[in-house]
């Protein structure tokens, strides 16, 4: 049944378990047995499309050819459709229930390196210096590979790898999100996405075939023409037309991906890369390439979805680290063009932060000023203050209402600041005179 994947914590006093704190998009089933895509729900249609004409095909035609060939031959027709679509249906629950190759995500950006290649964050280094590389550069084969950085899972990608944008992973050996099964294929399940491609395609010839053996078995029973014959079977007639359909879609793709497979590319480097215009470091050959695929041993899963989450990992995921250096896509600039705000670099935000801040803490010392003074002179709170006061009293309020409004330049900072020193003067003054006159 499903449903979507629970994403609380566990029992009181429990840590919760990998499937329920994960940053993807996939949907678990049976308690995190299970891992699917986000659009999980197309696979129950790929399943429809395999089961009802396969359904029709049992009914309809294996059913009639059961009595139709000597020694009980007839029944294998039936039985070998029925295992086959059970084969089928296996291969494409391994192909979409299974971890693809998620590469675990970082719970912090691994260390930059400062521009000379060394690690060290120490040396008054600035955030400039300690940037992280959009790119590396790793061997394969000899040949030099670039490696990307994935902001979101916080890793350089390993070659092969990329980052699927509907899953929100990223998957070694990346070759596509299939629609149809629901399911990222990767390093893990791309045997298994063919075999399921590929025996789709036979059991879609295995039905159109016997259709065809069934129209002729009518026309040669009742010594007819082959359009009267069809006419007695209009199921037939509807499963070769689905299967004529069928079979130029996924017997295209299996020519296709056989064609990957002797060139060793995957779809998303065929599409991107264009490796038939440069050497392909992956390539070893058309055997060795097949045997890549099928007869190597499936590495483990790097998830392990029951585990619990520890302890010091949750901690680090509630914590924010405040560290000296910078994303690949820091320092650009920041704008949002649908709003038409004009872009600004990564420290600007910052410093308008820091002025704002300084604004509140000047306003709120400015009024614990004046109201010293209110209170330390009943007479000069009650309007008999000299006309200089006033006056600047009035010209710093405007300044203070208007600095806002001049993106706090440095004249405004020395002009409150030369306001400051004048009105604690007067503060002092005033304090003086008051003392002076309660004495008397």
């Amino acid at each position: 049944m499903y449903g979507p994947p629970s994403r609380g914590v566990g029992a009181a006093g429990e840590q919760p378990r990998v499937y329920q704190v994960w940053k993807g998009s996939n949907e678990f089933f049976l308690q995190g047995r299970f891992i699917f895509g986000p659009d999980v729900r197309s696979l129950f249609l790929t399943i429809f499309l395999i089961v009802a004409p396969v359904l029709v095909f049992c009914i309809f035609v294996a059913r009639h050819l059961i009595n139709d060939f000597p020694d009980h031959w007839g029944v294998s027709v039936m039985v070998i459709v029925v295992v086959f679509t059970i084969y089928d249906l296996t291969l494409l629950l391994l192909t979409s229930g299974r971890d693809p190759g998620i590469v675990p995500r970082n719970t912090h950006p691994p260390e930059p390196e400062s521009i000379d290649g060394g690690s060290d964050m120490g040396n008054g280094q600035t955030p400039q210096q300690l940037r992280l590389p959009r790119t590396k550069d790793v061997f394969v084969n000899g040949v030099i590979v670039k490696v990307k950085y994935c902001d979101t899972c916080m890793l350089y990608r390993p070659p092969r790898c990329s980052h699927c944008s509907i899953c929100n992973n990223c998957v070694e050996r990346f070759d596509h999100h299939c629609p149809w099964v629901g399911q990222c294929i990767g390093r893990r399940n791309y045997r298994f996405f063919y075999m399921f491609v590929f025996s789709t395609t036979l059991l879609c010839l295995y039905v159109f075939g016997f259709c065809w053996v069934y129209i002729v078995k009518i026309r040669d029973a009742e010594h007819s023409s082959i359009w009267k014959a069809m006419l007695k079977t209009p199921a037939s007639i509807v499963l070769i037309i689905y299967c004529f359909i069928c079979v130029w879609f996924v017997g295209g793709l299996s020519v296709f991906h056989f064609y990957l497979m002797s060139t060793n590319q995957t779809t998303y480097e065929n599409f991107r890369y264009r490796y038939d215009q440069r050497a392909n470091p992956y390539n070893r050959g058309m055997v060795n390439n097949f045997l890549e695929i099928f007869c190597t041993a499936i590495p483990p899963s790097k998830n392990n979805f029951r585990a619990r989450v520890p302890v010091d990992q949750g901690l680090q995921q509630i914590r924010t680290p405040a560290r000296g250096f910078m994303s690949p896509n820091m320092g650009k600039p920041v704008g949002d063009l649908e709003l038409g705000r004009k872009p600004v670099s990564w420290d600007e935000p910052r410093s308008a932060a820091d002025i704002r801040d300084l604004e509140v803490g000047l306003g709120g010392l400015l009024d614990e000023k004046e109201g010293r003074i209110a209170h330390a002179s009943p007479d000069l709170s009650r309007g008999h203050l000299p006309a200089e006061l006033v006056e600047g009293r009035a010209g710093m309020h405007s300044r203070r209402s208007s600095w806002g409004h001049r993106s706090g330049t440095s004249e405004s900072m020395d002009s409150i600041a030369v306001q400051m020193g004048t009105e604690a003067n007067w503060g002092s003054m005033s304090s003086g005179h008051g003392t002076t006159s309660s004495t008397h």
